[in-house]
């Protein structure tokens, strides 16, 4: 069956509209990562029956699949009208067609939320301590607290010596605990920057009283300066608030636009079978085990902002978040709003009866064809780790060249 043909001119008018469409990429990750359109998601041809249910829950959402002249479409798209989509063209052309169009090209994974990450830091000027600094305050055994936002095995697979594991959205939800001292300085850091930028923002954002400052560049950066890391720590931070971080986290995300719903009004965005919606549980995979919200599924709060083109690949969705201790889907929900989704945060719910079982999981990808990240492993060459850096730095150019995000700081 001949697919219909989409330009390039078609795609970015839906996404500047912000009307529904997943424009898939279905060439291996690693592939992927050379090189794709800002708004563009992964699934890889061999993976679409592995990963569509899950991650394209409206069967006539529209979707765009392309190649850059591997032949891989038309095998894609015989799997999704398999599965029941109904909607399925191609970008006519392919990748080349969007170059040609002078159109803008991304590399790596998680392009847009790194991009947005390096907007915020220019924005709001995002305070942050270069590595020897750092380094210097730990000889000192200067009043600071180390927070690691990266997920837990990230951390301790390798870590800033005395940091503690932090991830993400729990920040606001633990800071009071980890630093009780308002006069302690906390860093916040990551392998690279957006989480660490991210994180630093949303504790100035929601009111920590502590100074706070991210670890410029993450542990690439302490790594080219030559400075030693710990390996095997189990530090984690436990639950304590610091006061007010409820109501201010409320705050934040109303500023962000964010919706707060009841169960009606999720029924009543259910009942919109036209439109995509995610739902999303952004605590803790252990809480989500231990009960959940039935058809909530779970991401955690700070990897859904950086991984939200993996979690959520169709652009214009809808996204409702759900936590039961409402800061983490309140600070996560401020940061989509301002990537540009219509976010909603769904109050209560918990206190009927909930599933219990571990989050569903995505079966890994293959590491023959897998992108290896340059921030990730304790192998990673100093020359990559330095690319990756400039690639960072030139991301807000870029945006600005590209033109289709939408994105705004608050």
């Amino acid at each position: 069956m001949t697919l219909p043909t989409v330009t390039p001119q078609d795609i970015r008018l839906a996404l500047l509209l912000r009307r529904e469409i997943a424009l898939l990429d279905v060439r291996h990750e690693a592939q992927f990562a050379t090189g794709h359109p800002l708004f563009a998601a992964n699934m890889a041809f061999d993976r679409i029956v592995l990963e569509a249910a899950i991650r394209l829950p409206c069967k006539d959402v529209p979707i765009v699949l392309y190649d850059d002249g591997e032949g891989l479409v038309a095998a894609a798209a015989d799997q999704l009208r398999a599965l029941g989509y109904s909607s399925i063209g191609t970008l006519g052309g392919g990748l080349q067609a969007w170059r040609a169009a002078g159109y803008e090209i991304f590399q790596d994974v998680n392009s847009y939320a790194k991009a947005f990450g390096e907007l915020v830091e220019a924005r709001r000027h995002t305070p942050s301590l270069g590595a020897d600094e750092v380094a210097q305050l730990i000889a000192e055994k200067a009043n600071i607290a180390i927070l690691d936002v990266r997920r837990f095995d990230e951390y301790a697979t390798m870590n800033i010596p005395g940091s503690v594991s932090v991830p993400g959205a729990e920040l606001v939800l633990r800071a009071g605990l980890a630093a009780p001292d308002p006069d302690t300085t906390i860093i916040v850091n990551c392998a690279g920057r957006t989480r660490s930028i991210i994180g630093t923002q949303s504790l100035i954002n929601a009111g920590l009283p502590n100074k706070v400052r991210a670890l410029r560049n993450g542990t690439i950066g302490w790594t080219l300066a030559q400075h030693d890391l710990e390996h095997g720590a189990a530090r984690r931070g436990g639950i304590g608030p610091f006061e007010g971080a409820k109501d201010n986290a409320r705050d934040v995300a109303y500023s962000a636009g964010v919706r707060h719903i009841g169960a009606r009004e999720l029924a009543a965005l259910q009942g919109e079978t036209h439109r995509t919606l995610y739902r999303f549980d952004v605590r803790e995979a252990e809480e989500y085990a231990g009960g959940h919200l039935a058809g909530f599924r779970h991401y955690a709060g700070g990897q859904l902002v950086q991984e939200i083109d993996m979690a959520a690949p169709v652009r214009g969705a809808r996204i409702v978040l759900t936590d039961d201790r409402s800061i983490r889907a309140e600070m996560t929900a401020s940061w989509l709003a301002q990537m540009g989704w219509e976010v909603y945060v769904l109050d209560g719910g918990y206190d009927g009866p909930l599933e219990i079982g571990p989050p569903a999981v995505v079966p890994k990808v293959d590491p023959a064809h897998r992108y290896r990240r340059p921030y990730e492993g304790t192998d990673v060459q100093e020359q990559a780790m330095q690319a990756y850096l400039d690639w960072e730095y030139g991301l807000v150019a870029q945006l600005r060249r590209d033109d289709t995000h939408g994105f705004y700081v608050i």
